[in-house]
């Protein structure tokens, strides 16, 4: 009798560890299924797109992304790029995988070529005339944009969660180190009274002369920075302004973008002469590395660091830009800088020969 009882007990236990077992792998199936299905998202121009579940191939039609999808682990898996060795050489130093992409200028995009390098998902800028031929030719075309720090952060969310497994944490801390850098320089500079804020001046072109205005991540990373952006009652990016207007305004200190090559641009203008930022040699060169640091990439985190640095330099001595840039190269971009390589990105300089 023992015996018989005994045997049930065992026949029940094998029974149970049997429906487990089932039960188990039914979720583990069911789970794998879910995760391979397409997936809808919202992206920055509110369009709903489907995207694969696998993304091995990227057609990357906004410069400014690349460093994003860098940063997330995926730029050996771009295909298509709208820069070249020549246009960023520091870029493609950092991702040399970019050397077998197809280069693509969306002004006159060779839809059918692009199509023919099957990418599994396209990023463009928001509203390209592009958007509409790609989409019909059956690409998930995804439109991105940001114009300050909170949308930049919500961009790469996004990306983050487009591409799924580790990139979703990497997105994440990507944003931690920015809102930890932002943190930092807003501690000290929301401290200074607004009469002792240099007055700053952001020109991205000298011929003619054009300067960047509020809702943009410039004027941004300014007022971060412990300055008041003197084009901010102009909107937008690259507004042509005038040699008068430069001349009211009067400004303290002029960053003039890495395009510009060169300071003489406006130091040696004899008519700027009497601007205060020119008789003080208060005019600066920006940074230029894999990215323009000025505009909407990764290295916006060093760009807010070098200018808080240059506009308030009294209170800003202890940040040591050679090393902010060697490590964060390392940590976001995968990428090891010598301290020479990285003071020549801050001198706005491609890399040695």
């Amino acid at each position: 009798m023992a015996k018989k009882f005994i045997s049930i007990i065992l026949i029940i236990s094998l029974l149970t560890i049997l429906l487990t077992a089932c039960k188990s792998g039914n979720s583990e199936n069911s789970a794998k299924a879910e995760s391979e299905k397409p997936k809808t998202i919202t992206d920055s121009a509110g369009k709903q797109v489907e995207i694969p579940s696998k993304i091995d191939n990227i057609a990357e039609l906004w410069g400014a992304h690349i460093e994003v999808l860098q940063t997330l682990g995926v730029g050996d898996k771009i295909i298509s790029t709208t820069f070249t060795p020549q246009s960023r050489p520091w870029l493609f130093k950092v991702i040399p995988t970019l050397d077998k992409a197809v280069f693509s200028v969306l002004t006159s995009l060779n839809v059918e070529e692009l199509v023919s390098k099957k990418p599994d998902i396209v990023f463009i800028p928001s509203g390209d005339p592009n958007v509409d031929k790609l989409t019909k030719m059956g690409l998930p075309v995804v439109q991105l944009s940001f114009t300050d720090f909170e949308s930049m952060k919500k961009c790469f969310t996004l990306t983050g969660d487009i591409l799924g497994g580790d990139a979703v944490e990497k997105a994440k801390n990507y944003n931690s180190y920015l809102d930890s850098k932002l943190n930092m320089l807003k501690a000290v500079t929301t401290k200074i009274p607004e009469d002792q804020k240099p007055k700053v001046l952001h020109l991205s072109s000298a011929d003619p002369f054009k300067a960047d205005g509020n809702s943009t991540i410039i004027n941004d990373w300014i007022e971060v920075a412990g300055g008041i952006n003197v084009a901010k009652d102009i909107k937008g990016n690259r507004q042509t302004v005038s040699m008068e207007q430069i001349l009211k305004w009067n400004p303290d200190i002029i960053i003039v973008s890495e395009n510009i090559k060169s300071i003489d641009k406006i130091t040696k203008d004899e008519r700027l002469k009497d601007v205060t930022a020119v008789k003080n040699g208060k005019v600066f060169l920006n940074p230029d590395g894999a990215f323009l640091w000025n505009r909407y990439g990764t290295e916006e985190t060093l760009q807010v660091q070098w200018a808080a640095k240059t506009i308030q330099p009294d209170k800003f001595k202890n940040i040591d830009m050679v090393k902010e840039t060697t490590n964060f190269y390392k940590q976001f971009l995968k990428y090891n800088l010598t301290d020479e390589d990285a003071q020549r990105i801050l001198n706005a300089q491609p890399p040695a020969k």
